[in-house]
């Protein structure tokens, strides 16, 4: 038995929707699925505006041009994400100021944010890691207090809240993802979510390469034409189409992956106990999208073997995100800094297979795997 790290997730009604959008003859970007999509995100998440795009990536790109930021300018990131969310900010001129994360949620440290705030602070960039909410409350209010935007990078959260809020509907912008490896997906995609109504307008012009086509395309105006700077940020919409399908059946497949979560947790519990590896943590005012499940071993050796271990009984699981603030472009742009949590877990943090149609047999096999391990000195 051979265990993916992932397996793309078919639900039911993707392929149908796929061929309805081929025969009703709109297969380009916004046609009846793309606009399906936005409108179930915007409802289900109570945000101004949805769009997708092509990729988190790209939503994040049209965020930092949203916020009109240049070179010289300053974005506040954590230390530990994936490099779409500094990329977007770096192609604009901008140098983080990275932040270290919190040792239970590995999300953004918000007692770090005073350290790192100057009057170059162009825009603060949080991360919901696994899908789990930062301290978005404590990090908004901070931020308003010297009126800098806060951008949700919430790629690993759809559907995920905090304090009762979905997470996305709290910063002036936030951006998701439906790579292969997201709950919901189309294989690549993503969207931009709009809390900040005065960004609406701006923001289709810049996701229709710069044109008011959206405004023509409303009757709003008799023609349309080049008003901005932009890009081609629109996804199929064969891809919307079969994202639509998963979304609209977005119950069953959060029920799914919260049991193959709950099963790991259930299961590993006296195991990382006994070996001293930390599971992942949700604090109570915390709703998870149960979007990965993550070991935190005692060291990289420890990481290392326990990988290889399972690579042996061929079981892929593969660790995560390495340091930033360690990176070559950090050293390059005078960004590198001490983040010692961030650099812990690029060494230790393991993440094991999880794929919404995981079946119990395989995940049984995987956590009995797992269980026979006992660590590198015994």
């Amino acid at each position: 038995m051979i265990i993916p790290f992932n397996r793309p997730f078919c639900q039911g009604k993707e392929f149908e929707y796929i061929g309805r959008a081929i025969t009703e003859g709109h297969a380009s970007g916004d046609g009846e699925f793309t606009s399906k999509c936005n409108e179930l995100l915007e409802h289900a998440l109570g945000v101004r505006k949805a769009l997708l795009t092509t990729s988190c990536t790209h939503a994040l790109e049209m965020a930092a041009l949203l916020l009109n930021v240049e070179p010289g300018d300053e974005v506040v990131i954590p230390a530990y994400t994936f490099v779409s969310t500094v990329n977007a900010f770096v192609l604009r001129g901008a140098v983080p100021r990275f932040v270290d994360v919190r040792l239970d949620t590995l999300n953004f440290d918000e007692k770090q944010l005073d350290d790192v705030i100057s009057d170059r602070t162009k825009a603060i960039v949080v991360v919901h890691y696994a899908g789990v909410g930062c301290e978005i409350r404590t990090i908004l209010k901070k931020a308003s207090e010297r009126n800098i935007p806060v951008v949700e990078d919430n790629a690993h959260g759809l559907f995920g809240s905090y304090e009762g809020r979905p997470l996305g509907s709290w910063g002036c912008l936030a951006t998701l993802s439906f790579h292969e490896t997201k709950n919901f997906s189309c294989g690549e995609g993503g969207a931009i979510l709009l809390n900040d109504p005065t960004l609406v307008e701006r923001a289709e012009i810049l996701r229709e390469k710069g044109t008011n086509r959206k405004k023509f395309m409303r009757g709003e105006v008799d023609k349309y034409t080049w008003v901005d700077i932009g890009s081609s940020y629109l996804p199929s919409d064969l891809l919307a189409a079969f994202l639509y399908g998963q979304l609209e059946s977005r119950t069953i497949i959060e029920g799914k992956r919260a049991l193959i979560w709950n099963r790991y947790n259930n299961a590993l519990l006296d195991w990382a106990r006994n070996l001293g590896v930390r599971l992942p943590y949700v604090p109570d005012n915390c709703v998870q999208s149960h979007h990965m499940f993550y070991l935190v071993l005692s060291s990289k050796e420890e990481r290392d073997n326990l990988m290889d271990f399972l690579r042996k009984r061929d079981i892929l699981a593969v660790f995560h995100y390495q340091p930033l603030n360690r990176s070559e472009m950090a050293t390059r742009l005078g960004s590198e800094k001490s983040c010692p949590v961030t650099e812990m877990l690029g060494d230790c943090l393991l993440r094991l297979p999880f794929y919404t149609g995981m079946t119990e047999l395989e995940q049984d096999y995987v956590i009995s795997q797992v269980l026979e391990y006992k660590g590198s000195s015994l």
